[in-house]
């Protein structure tokens, strides 16, 4: 029988940096991932940490700390995570009126900058002036979320964590207190779970009966090899329809929907980004659809057609590079930017996931968690 003092399940960045901080905590942690090539949404991740994003004192903190921790993690982790901070580049369709859309993000902290078509192609030459009526412009943190991730396991590793490729199968419970988990292969036993699993949060947590309000989409994008194109900045949708799915997916009439798991594509958007890594390699495009089975299977010969069919309206060079489309679920809360802390009816049972904007929040949040536990869940925020 093996035990430890945290079990966290779900190896993305989510579950890899609170396990770092708990295992600096000098606690017994185990991580456990279904899945040692990381076929997850860290991995097809563009890699944005949106520090401007903060809206109230609480996630204006949160942004401020992000930021930081950022710039010193590589140091801290002993590994590069591949941090910069490069141009936002919001794009406006041509037929929409970029004062409107400005306007829509004067709630955030830091505002964008307007430009014109011919002020954005200065700053991304790659951008077509006839498709788009204008730019705004943020400045946007960015980190290789794969190498960010390998970087806090790493560092979990050498505080002595414990990391096994194991599919968590089932919660082990009693008398509404959490015991442990089973896996594929065997059990173990903690008197804490947090679960970190993203996309599969919902079913896990269902199994021993609790609902959450956390959903997922199915997310499709196209990633490259290295190429000798060079993009200068992170181009992404001004209008960003994705985040509206995702808040009418917790309406009353679609909830029903989730507790029956269907191939049905509820809704879905397609939107025109890019973004070129350090190494040469880009992101490109992302499908989003809503449909309750987490393995449901995609057209992935018109998902690709479809994103390629987008960017080349807007970063035309861009049409062809050779690449693959990848798959993965990703997380999100439809009426919260995440849900992190204690399930007070479930004793010993933490929940760590639905983040809108992960790598912006995961890290602060980690943090704050492992404090959290060390001074005895006195802080620690309560769920359900």
């Amino acid at each position: 029988m093996q035990n430890f003092d945290w079990i966290v399940v779900g190896a993305g960045i989510t579950g890899s940096a609170l396990s770092y901080e708990l295992a600096k905590k000098g606690l017994k942690v185990l991580l456990l991932e279904k899945d040692p090539t990381y076929d997850n949404a860290t991995r097809y991740s563009y890699g944005g940490v949106a520090y401007w994003s903060g809206t109230d004192d609480d996630s204006i903190q949160l942004c401020q700390e992000s930021r930081e921790i950022y710039h010193n993690l590589s140091e801290e982790l002993g590994e590069n995570t591949d941090f910069r901070e490069l141009d936002l580049m919001l794009t406006i369709p041509v037929d929409n009126n970029p004062q409107s859309i400005a306007e829509n993000y004067q709630k955030f902290f830091i505002k964008p900058q307007l430009l014109t078509p011919d002020q954005s192609v200065e700053i991304e030459p790659l951008l077509n002036p006839d498709a788009i009526s204008g730019c705004l412009k943020l400045p946007h943190g960015h980190i290789h979320p794969q190498k960010t991730n390998n970087a806090y396991q790493q560092a979990f590793l050498r505080l002595g964590g414990t990391l096994n490729y194991e599919e968590v199968t089932q919660l082990l419970s009693k008398n509404k207190t959490v015991t442990g988990v089973k896996t594929n292969k065997q059990e173990y036993y903690s008197k804490n779970v947090v679960i970190c699993a993203g996309g599969l949060t919902r079913y896990l947590l269902k199994h021993i009966g609790i609902n959450v309000n956390i959903y997922f989409t199915h997310s499709q994008l196209i990633l490259t090899p290295k190429v000798d194109i060079e993009l200068k900045s992170l181009v992404m949708p001004g209008i960003l329809n994705r985040l509206n799915i995702e808040e009418k997916s917790g309406d009353s009439e679609l909830k029903s929907l989730w507790d029956n798991s269907s191939d049905q594509i509820i809704s879905d958007v397609m939107e025109t980004g890019a973004i070129q890594f350090l190494d040469g390699s880009f992101c490109l495009g992302q499908i989003s659809q809503i449909i309750s089975n987490p393995l449901a299977k995609n057209d992935q010969i018109l998902a690709e057609k479809t994103i390629r069919e987008g960017v080349s309206k807007i970063l035309p060079e861009l049409e062809n590079l050779p690449g693959k489309l990848h798959h993965c679920l990703v997380a999100f809360c439809a009426d919260s930017n995440f849900l992190v802390g204690k399930i007070d009816n479930f004793e010993g049972l933490h929940l760590f996931s639905g983040f809108t904007s992960t790598l912006m929040y995961a890290p602060p949040l980690a943090r704050r968690f492992a404090d959290w536990v060390a001074e005895d869940n006195k802080e620690m925020p309560s769920l359900l």
